[in-house]
């Protein structure tokens, strides 16, 4: 077992030759026989025939390999835009990362939000600019784009002779080159005042300070090659050992992180980065929440892959199973960094079977999807025969489709994308149904108040003064069915940001006839109250009316000066805002709100406006009224409607 390990992300925009990197390492550590190609299919982190047949990394994926002494487990990410959600579930569980930037394109849209997020969660991120042999390779200029665009507090450490051809060679630049000193002086004030008084410095000196700069943030090394030739990839491989630092394995209670689920030919498993402690195999784990299950197999992460194991340690990556657990889910105490948070996806679409008859076998399969990609928000409605999914782009739809076809042999086509919106209440309602009152079949009493909440609250159920009146499986069952009535507001959107009070309760104590047992048809049971809450509470919502809002983005835009007109001309047409806007060296960023269902239009019409040089990052920024009356977005309601009366008692038996 190696001394020290260290968990590194490797993470690019897409086709920026990330997935070539992680194989170029693993081959020049001995850790696969051969070299995998992309184009070939022939990679060991694209495990998938579907990442094989498209090129691109889908779900995250783990390999090991050995630097000396140290373990390094290879977290390879998708760089696609539509699989965000996957990479930032993979950067909650890393030591450091190494941002791969194409020496052609430079920096690109994905590429901003990758740092960003990077920066966020404090990652040390080494950067790599890649294809220096190919044609229109440029390390110069990527640099320059990487002070504009991420960073100015660079350090580079590589050099680049015959660029843009295959014979590139790299050159590693010694850290007592005048501008290494230089730019570290830059960022730690004990060094720039010995390089003022010059002072000498040594090697060791510079490579302390370095290390140190890296580990908070302050500075980010960029290093150039190619991961086809294998040219500048040994001075990468040096400085993941010299300057990145190891996980320090702790003896506190044990904690680990899922940030993956996916299934193999045995079944369903959990990826876990330990953080402290042990765990066995046989012995039970309970993530908050939910029952203890107990560890049936740990095959940990290690040089020459996954390797079945007895316990699994602080700083190791495993594949568990057996375990009860959701990507996302904390065992133990939480690690010591900023908690993984991602906004819900804002696309939405109908998928259906091509035949009919497999509608049964696609339900089965888009909820094993779902499972592995919490942020699908899966909605089956088995009554009307439909499935909705939330995505985050038309290309993560095209994968769904691949995967049901390939996995469950499904073939299944989408409607058009459509735009997922929202309702808030606007005003305050009550409503009020009495048992054996209006054709209320059930044995309840239930009086209900909705009252708008501030943004961002969520909702919240009080039981008022019928706390204590009403028997507590009584209130947990009110509490259920009106978060479940809330899914499907007045226009069939889900509603937010309200308090809903309980204000009467009534119920049939537990009772028989004489000398028997007891009878549901004279005694209140849970299904009663779950079954009328919904009635009252959307006659409440009614009265207290909502608002239907749609999701904007926050747009960042870096543009060449000249073409800042064309864009805001096309911003203004979309129906965009501008916030602010501020220049520097021949490019303008723009930074303002763009409604989500207009953002695909920008991105489409942005590289030719801009001669590709424009990069677009966005993210959901806020929920906003939607326009004019009559133009409100409706969704079709799945299931009984609560608001028919009639159609509801017939159909919701208690």
């Amino acid at each position: 077992m190696n001394s020290s390990s260290l968990t590194l992300g490797v993470v690019a925009h897409v086709d920026a030759g990330k997935t070539s990197l992680t194989e170029r390492l693993l081959y020049d550590a001995g850790a696969v026989a051969a070299l995998g190609s992309v184009d070939a299919g022939t990679t060991r982190t694209d495990a998938s025939d579907l990442e094989r047949r498209r090129g691109i990394t889908i779900r995250a994926s783990v390999a090991t390999l050995a630097l000396g002494d140290l373990a390094v487990t290879i977290v390879d990410t998708p760089g696609h835009p539509d699989f965000v959600a996957e990479v930032e579930r993979s950067l909650s569980v890393l030591d450091a990362a190494v941002l791969v930037i194409s020496a052609v394109e430079g920096v690109q849209p994905q590429t901003v939000v990758l740092w960003r997020a990077l920066r966020r969660l404090g990652v040390p991120t080494l950067m790599f600019v890649n294809k220096v042999d190919r044609s229109g390779a440029d390390l110069d200029r990527a640099v320059a784009q990487v002070r504009r665009r991420l960073t100015p507090e660079v350090t580079v450490l590589s050099q680049v002779h015959t660029g843009g051809r295959r014979s590139a060679q790299v050159v590693p630049v010694s850290l007592d080159d005048p501008s290494v000193v230089e730019s570290l002086a830059a960022v730690d004030d004990g060094l720039l005042a010995r390089w003022a008084d010059n002072a000498p410095i040594g090697r060791g000196e510079l490579g302390d300070v370095l290390r140190s700069n890296l580990r908070r943030g302050a500075v980010s090394p960029v290093l150039a090659g190619s991961a086809i030739t294998g040219a500048g990839i040994s001075p990468l491989r040096d400085a993941i050992s010299a300057l990145l630092v190891p996980s320090t394995p702790s003896e506190r209670d044990p904690s680990g992180t899922v940030f993956a689920i996916d299934r193999d030919a045995r079944g369903r498993r959990a990826w876990v980065r330990w953080w402290s402690g042990a765990v066995r195999v046989r012995e039970k784990v309970a993530p908050p929440g939910r029952r203890a299950t107990r560890v049936t197999e740990i095959a940990v992460s290690r040089p020459g892959g996954l390797q079945t194991a007895h316990e699994l340690r602080a700083g190791e990556i495993a594949a568990v199973r057996g375990l009860d657990v959701r990507i996302g889910d904390v065992i133990g105490h939480a690690a010591d960094r900023p908690p993984y948070r991602f906004p819900p996806p804002t696309l939405q679409a109908v998928v259906e079977p091509d035949d009919p008859t497999q509608r049964t076998a696609m339900y089965a399969g888009l909820t094993e999807l779902a499972d592995e990609d919490p942020l699908i928000g899966l909605h089956l409605d088995a009554g009307q025969g439909e499935a909705v999914v939330r995505l985050h782009g038309e290309v993560q739809k095209e994968v769904v489709a691949a995967l049901l076809d390939e996995r469950y042999g499904v073939r299944v086509r989408f409607s058009e994308t459509s735009t997922v919106c929202l309702e808030r209440v606007i005003g305050s309602g009550t409503a009020y149904d009495e048992v054996g009152a209006g054709e209320n079949p059930y044995l309840a009493t239930i009086g209900l108040r909705v009252d708008p909440a501030p943004l961002g609250q969520g909702v919240a159920f009080d039981p008022g003064v019928e706390r204590g009146n009403l028997p507590p499986a009584f209130l947990a069952a009110t509490e259920e069915g009106v978060r479940a009535a809330l899914k499907q507001g007045l226009a069939g959107w889900e509603v937010v940001d309200c308090t809903v009070t309980m204000t009467a309760s009534g119920y049939y104590p537990r009772q028989s006839h004489a000398h028997q047992s007891f009878n549901k048809a004279m005694s209140s049971v849970g299904a009663d109250f779950r079954g009328l809450a919904p009635v009252v509470l959307m006659a409440a919502l009614e009265r207290a009316r909502t608002q239907v809002c749609r999701p904007i983005d926050r747009y960042a835009l870096d543009l060449p000066d000249e073409t800042v007109s064309a864009v805001l001309s096309l911003l203004g047409r979309l129906g965009g805002q501008t916030l602010t806007s501020t220049s520097e060296n021949g490019y303008t960023q723009l930074v303002g709100h763009l409604a989500t269902s207009a953002m695909p239009e920008l991105a489409r019409r942005l590289p030719d406006i801009t001669g590709g040089e424009g990069v677009l990052s966005s993210g959901l920024d806020h929920h906003a009224p939607t326009g004019a009356p009559g133009r409100v977005p409706t969704r079709r309601r799945t299931g009984p409607d609560p608001r028919d009366r009639e159609a509801w008692f017939r159909e919701v038996r208690r």
